[in-house]
C-alpha cells in the first residue's frame, strides 16, 4: 500500500514506482491560471502540507452544504406544486431528477480527481453548484427547476471528491479518523437539510431555502480559497476515456473492492429502508405522531452521526476487516430491538435509531479505508464505485422496503433489514482479514486483529528481508501484496 508524502518522515519510501513522479510534479501558484494561490498553500515536496483537524473539520463542513443540495427539495414538494401551479405527481420529478444527475456526476465527474489537480476541480464543482443553485431561487418555470435540479445533482460531489483527498494527506495511523470526519459531515448534509428545509419554509417562501443554499455554498468556495492546499495531479500518463475504463475494469478484478461494494449495497439498503418507513411506523399507530415530531428524530440521527470521529479512532486502532465485522454485528444487534419492540415502545425506536446510525457509518468507514489501500493512485475511482454501490442500495432499500411495510406490516419491514444484514456478514466471512490482493476467498495471512501488530510484523519481515539501498528501492511486502501479476498492464 502507499502514500502520498504527508509528513517529513519516510513516506518517500511507501510510494509505488507508478506514483513517484507525483511528489516531483511542481505546483502552479494560480488557479485556472489567473487566480493566486496562498502560498502557504503551494505544493512543496520537500515541505509536506500538515493535515490538521482544522483541515479536516473543514471538508466535513464543506460536504455538508454541498450534499445538502441534494435534499433541501424533498419537504418544498406541497409548495413546489403551489408556486408552480402543477399537481404532486409533476413535482415529484425533482427528487428523482437531482438524484439522477448525481448519480451522473458520480459516474463522469468524480473519477477526474484521478486525472486533474484536485483543489482546482473542487473550487470549480462549488462555484458550478452554486451558480446553478441562483437558478433554482429566481426561476418561475417548472421545466428550468428540473433541468437546474439535474445540472446541480451533477455537480454537488465535491464530498465525494474531499473523502478520498483526506486519505491521501492524513498519515495512515490517523486515515480512519480523517475520512470519518468528512462523512460525517456528508451524513450531516443529508439529515440536516430537510430539518432546515422544513422549518424555513413553514414561515417563509420555499425560495428563502434556496437563498440560504446560495449563502454556506458561497461560504464554502472562499474557505476552500483560503483553506485547500493544491496537490499535483495523479496519472499524467491516462486519458479521461483511460480513467473511466480502469474504474469499469476495477469493478470486475479487484476482490475487495467487489466484496465491499456488496456490503455497501446492502448496508445502504438497510439504512434507507429504515429512514423512510420510520415515517409510515411513527405516523401510524400506536404512536400516531405529527409531522414535526417525526422530523425531529432527525435531531437521534443527527446525534449518532456526531459519533463519527469517535468510531473512526476505533477503526485505526484494528485492520478494517475486523472494524466491518464490528459494524455489522452491532447493526444487526440494534435492528434485532427495532425487529422485536420497534411498533410496541417508543424507547425501542429511538434507541435502534442511535445504534444503526453509529454502527453504518463504522462499516462505511471501514469498507472505505480498506477499499482506498488497494491504489493511491485511483481513490477517486475506488471512491466513485462504493457511492455507486450506496445509491443502488438506497433505491433498493426505498422501493422494496416500503413494499413489504405498506403490505405486511412494520415487523416484516424490520426483518427485512435483518436478511440483509445477514447477506452482509456472508459476504464479509467469504474473505479475512489478510488476504492477497487478488484472493477472492479465502483467509491467508493468519487472522490478526491488532493493525499496530500487523504492521511490525510486515517491517520486521522487510528488515529480513534486507531491502537495498544502492542498487534501488526494493518494494515492501506490502506493495507485493498489493501488486498486479506480472505482465498486467499497471495502468491504475
Amino acid at each position: 500500500m502507499t502514500e502520498p508524502p504527508t509528513d517529513a518522515t519516510s513516506r518517500s519510501s511507501e510510494l509505488g514506482e507508478n506514483e513517484l513522479d507525483i511528489i516531483h510534479q511542481p505546483s502552479t501558484a494560480y488557479d485556472f491560471g489567473i487566480i493566486p494561490i496562498p502560498r502557504r498553500l503551494c505544493y512543496d515536496p520537500t515541505k509536506p502540507f500538515h493535515f490538521d483537524l482544522v483541515l479536516n473539520v473543514s471538508f466535513g463542513f464543506a460536504s455538508t452544504f454541498v450534499v445538502a443540495n441534494l435534499y433541501y427539495c424533498q419537504p418544498l414538494l406541497i409548495q413546489f406544486s403551489e408556486s408552480f401551479n402543477v399537481s404532486h405527481n409533476e413535482v415529484s420529478r425533482i427528487p428523482t431528477l437531482i438524484q439522477a444527475g448525481y448519480a451522473t456526476g458520480l459516474l463522469l465527474i468524480s473519477p477526474l480527481g484521478d486525472l486533474v489537480r484536485r483543489r482546482q476541480l473542487l473550487i470549480l464543482l462549488t462555484l458550478l453548484s452554486t451558480t446553478l443553485t441562483i437558478g433554482l431561487a429566481i426561476t418561475n418555470s417548472l421545466i428550468a427547476f428540473e433541468v437546474l435540479s439535474f445540472l446541480v445533482g451533477m455537480f454537488s460531489i465535491a464530498p465525494q471528491i474531499l473523502v478520498p483527498l483526506a486519505a491521501d494527506l492524513a498519515p495512515p495511523e490517523r486515515r480512519a479518523s480523517a475520512i470519518s470526519v468528512v462523512l460525517s459531515g456528508l451524513l450531516l448534509g443529508i439529515l440536516i437539510a430537510r430539518v432546515l428545509a422544513g422549518v424555513i419554509a413553514e414561515f417563509t417562501t420555499w425560495r428563502v431555502v434556496y437563498y440560504m443554499a446560495i449563502g454556506t455554498q458561497a461560504v464554502v468556495l472562499v474557505g476552500m480559497h483560503f483553506i485547500l492546499p493544491d496537490y499535483p495531479s495523479k496519472n499524467k500518463d491516462l486519458t479521461y476515456w483511460e480513467i473511466l475504463w480502469t474504474m469499469a475494469k476495477f469493478c470486475i478484478t479487484e476482490p475487495l473492492l467487489i466484496q465491499a461494494s456488496l456490503i455497501n449495497l446492502g448496508s445502504s439498503a438497510c439504512f434507507s429502508n429504515f429512514w423512510v418507513t420510520l415515517t409510515f411506523l411513527l405516523g401510524g399507530p400506536p404512536y400516531n405522531y405529527s409531522t414535526l415530531v417525526i422530523g425531529l428524530f432527525g435531531l437521534v440521527g443527527i446525534f449518532g452521526v456526531s459519533m463519527g470521529p469517535l468510531v473512526g479512532r476505533v477503526i485505526d486502532s484494528l485492520v478494517p476487516w475486523y472494524a466491518s465485522l464490528t459494524g455489522i454485528v452491532c447493526l444487526i444487534c440494534f435492528q434485532a430491538i427495532q425487529t422485536g419492540a420497534g411498533g410496541i415502545n417508543i424507547g425501542a425506536v429511538i434507541v435502534a435509531t442511535f445504534g444503526l446510525d453509529v454502527f453504518r457509518q463504522m462499516l462505511q468507514v471501514s469498507l472505505s479505508t480498506a477499499v482506498f489501500g488497494i491504489s493511491v493512485a485511483a481513490r477517486a475511482r475506488l471512491n466513485a464505485i462504493m457511492i455507486l454501490s450506496i445509491f443502488v442500495g438506497q433505491v433498493l432499500g426505498t422501493s422494496v422496503g416500503t413494499k413489504v411495510f405498506v403490505t405486511y406490516g412494520w415487523r416484516a419491514g424490520a426483518a427485512l433489514n435483518m436478511g440483509w444484514y445477514g447477506w452482509q456478514l456472508f459476504i464479509l466471512f467469504l474473505r479475512g482479514p489478510h488476504c492477497n490482493r487478488f484472493t477472492w476467498i479465502g483467509y491467508e495471512g493468519g487472522l490478526e486483529a491488532r493493525k499496530s501488530a500487523t504492521e511490525a510484523r510486515v517491517r520486521a519481515l522487510q528488515t529480513g528481508a534486507g531491502i537495498s539501498s544502492a542498487g534501488g528501492s526494493e518494494k515492501s511486502v506490502s506493495e507485493k501484496r498489493q501488486s498486479p501479476p506480472k505482465g498486467e498492464n499497471n495502468k491504475s
